[in-house]
């Protein structure tokens, strides 16, 4: 990443006091966005369904076998990715969030090259990830980075499922 900050990979995020801080704060705010847009909006984190909850509370448990990429400009987390851990030489890109003053700045297009990049490393060969059809413009950014539509492994309304091969 240029100037638009560092991409670190913590494999541990509590292992990191400043960076479980971070992913704390990047997960509270894509799971509280994600429920108000999906008509389910709550007023903080501890309104939020049990396991998102528990992702925001505890990462470290959470994401125990997954690697987590944060985005930094500075010193300051600006955004966020989890890749779940090889499983039948797939992976999912999970929680992919961009605070939003950091938008339009390179930082999920950085986070998606840094997890592809860490799959092709680790052996994984496809690597799929699910979207909510109503964010077209992740959309955009999925496709123009190689993904493409695929049969639904999710039963939820209005996911979309796209993968693409390492």
């Amino acid at each position: 990443m240029t100037d638009q900050g560092e991409v670190a990979v913590v494999r541990r995020p509590g292992s990191f006091t400043s960076a479980e801080s971070e992913l704390t704060g990047l997960l509270a705010a894509y799971h509280l966005q994600t429920e108000a847009e999906k008509g389910n909006a709550v007023a903080d984190v501890d309104e939020l369904p049990d396991r998102y909850r528990a992702e925001v509370s505890d990462p470290r448990s959470a994401f125990a076998d997954d690697v987590v990429l944060l985005a930094h400009k500075g010193r300051t987390g600006v955004g966020c990715l989890v890749m779940t851990a090889p499983a039948d030489g797939r992976s999912e890109v999970k929680r992919l969030w961009t605070a939003p003053a950091a938008r339009g700045q390179g930082i999920a297009s950085t986070l998606l090259g840094a997890a592809l990049e860490h799959a092709a490393e680790s052996g994984v060969s496809t690597v799929r990830l699910s979207v909510w059809n109503w964010r077209t413009g992740a959309i955009t950014l999925y496709e123009r980075l190689g993904f493409a539509v695929t049969e639904s492994w999710d039963g939820r309304d209005q996911l979309v499922c796209m993968q693409r091969t390492v």
